[in-house]
């Protein structure tokens, strides 16, 4: 999962860039780059580590020009230790691309041997992403013909783009002297979304806070196999470039991932978390007595929304319990059990006065390995908690998901051939309680009744996609980082910070 920006204004956009990946932090925090446009030129700079880490005021004022673009990046394909691959890419063959890619090819394999063989187009790193940009430019130049880029040689690209690609792809390029090229996949797994400014200034970002943030006015989403070119002028254009596609936006987006304040796909994140708050309730009552419950605590951050709506349903009190220390820095690498729990305790301190002789419903968005709900539950009760029951506003991760979100592999998820009352014994709880499938899709998707779908393999084990097999989805579990392994997860999911600290 990424965050990618790009823009076509008037005036310098080096800093616009800044500030909308900035908005976008939560999507990625491994490397960051920006890229600008002038006359002809590409102007680049990249690095691993955090936008204000990355940028400093040399880099900023060495990145001119009116168009460009930008990413966040958290690894879910490729190296993550490499410098090399954080993006953008740059391909100087045919006009000079660059590129910003959010998602997951499912078939970059066969694609990166077609490349060498058929193609003749060279590969440098172990990223997806490269590939991507690699058949984008072979197909650029298959549909000019040596003749000057138009607005449909663009989009026949596309289209070619489609048809050799599988999995989730959200894709913003620069073409030098030509314009910016945005398109998503037939499914729209991955988001994107086209603002514009009171100037004219012309934005496409992974989420609509990106755009708000920076004080530009959200148009609409890029629909699924679209495609939208805006030339330098600010022209914009856009064409349907995909053959049967359908909206399958993935759910874990509303559960967690993006920030409660963005809309995608007309979809309000915060309205999707309180809808699953409601249905939870249901759950809990057929669970635990209601009167038998002191307290409502969220695990901090992004389950406030359904844990509040959770107790005002419920009657009973909502309580913050936790308090979550911002300036620790990621630690979902740290080695050995024992490096985990003491990272969950530098990053969360329960007040002990919520706790003491009560029985307490602790909610969290999901739970992915169960470690750190096991490690928050016995804080819970080290405070002096009468009674700890965990309620989780998704359903069981059961399944990998091979469309950019880097999910443990089945053995190293907790729901994976266990029970809920088998799940609730390792993670030490007194009651379990799950989001039912079914029940999430309808509170997310009744917001937009155009959704017709989710993408939710994590939960119900269905690749929207049509094409992944069970031989497919351990051959993208082989190339997960041995690191990432050991501790993919922040608080008490993924290695990434909730978005709401953001």
């Amino acid at each position: 999962m990424c965050g990618i920006v790009g823009v076509v204004s008037t005036t310098p956009v080096n800093q616009l860039i800044y500030d909308a990946l900035l908005l976008l932090q939560h999507r990625g925090q491994d490397a960051a780059g920006i890229v600008t446009q002038q006359e002809r030129k590409f102007f680049m700079h990249k690095a691993k580590g955090m936008v204000k880490d990355v940028f400093r005021t040399r880099n900023m004022r060495a990145l001119p020009g009116t168009i460009g673009l930008g990413q966040v990046r958290y690894p879910t394909a490729g190296n993550a230790e490499s410098e090399e691959e954080a993006q953008p890419f740059y391909v100087n063959a045919p006009f000079g691309i660059v590129m910003v890619h959010n998602g997951n090819l499912t078939n970059a394999k066969q694609l990166r041997e077609e490349l060498a063989s058929t193609d003749h187009r060279h590969t440098n790193t172990e990223s997806d992403s490269e590939v991507l940009l690699n058949v984008l430019a072979h197909e650029l130049g298959r549909s000019t013909s040596g003749v000057p880029l138009t607005t449909q040689d663009v989009f026949k690209a596309v289209r070619a783009v489609h048809k050799r690609i599988k999995g989730s792809y959200a894709v913003i390029a620069l073409i030098a002297g030509y314009g910016l090229l945005a398109f998503r996949d037939p499914y729209g797994i991955r988001p994107l979304c086209l603002g514009k400014g009171a100037d004219g200034t012309w934005v496409l970002a992974s989420e609509s806070v990106a755009l708000e943030g920076t004080l530009h006015t959200l148009e609409r989403d890029v629909a699924p196999g679209e495609a939208v070119f805006i030339s330098t002028d600010g022209q914009v254009h856009s064409e349907q470039c995909a053959e049967n596609s359908v909206l399958n936006p993935c759910v874990f987006e509303y559960v967690y991932l993006a920030r409660p304040d963005s809309t995608m796909d007309g979809i309000s994140v915060y309205q999707a978390r309180l809808n699953m708050g409601e249905t939870l309730a249901k759950r809990v009552i057929s669970t635990v007595p209601p009167a038998e419950i002191d307290a409502i605590i969220p695990i901090p951050e992004s389950s406030r929304p359904s844990a509040m709506q959770l107790a005002q349903l419920l009657g009973i009190p909502y309580r913050e319990g936790f308090v979550k220390n911002r300036y620790v820095g990621r630690t979902f690498i740290m080695p050995g059990q024992g490096a985990r729990k003491k990272s969950v305790r530098q990053k969360l301190n329960a007040i002990g006065s919520e706790f003491k002789g009560r029985n307490v419903l602790l909610v969290d968005d999901s739970i992915v390995r169960g470690t750190t709900s096991k490690e928050i539950v016995q804080m819970a009760r080290d405070a002096g908690a009468n009674k700890v029951y965990l309620a989780s506003a998704a359903p069981p991760v059961r399944h990998p998901n091979v469309y950019g979100i880097d999910m443990p592999t089945r053995a190293e998820l907790v729901a994976h051939g266990r029970t809920v009352e088998e799940i609730r014994q390792v993670i030490g709880c007194d009651a379990l309680i799950y989001q039912d499938v079914d029940a999430m899709k309808q509170a997310v998707g009744k917001i937009n009744p155009a959704v017709k779908g989710f993408e939710a393999s994590c939960f119900d084990g269905v690749y929207v996609t049509g094409d992944i097999s069970e031989a497919d989805v351990l051959a993208l579990n082989e190339g997960r980082n041995a690191g990432a392994q050991e501790e993919s997860q922040d608080t008490s999911r993924l290695s990434l910070p909730n978005a709401q600290e953001q």
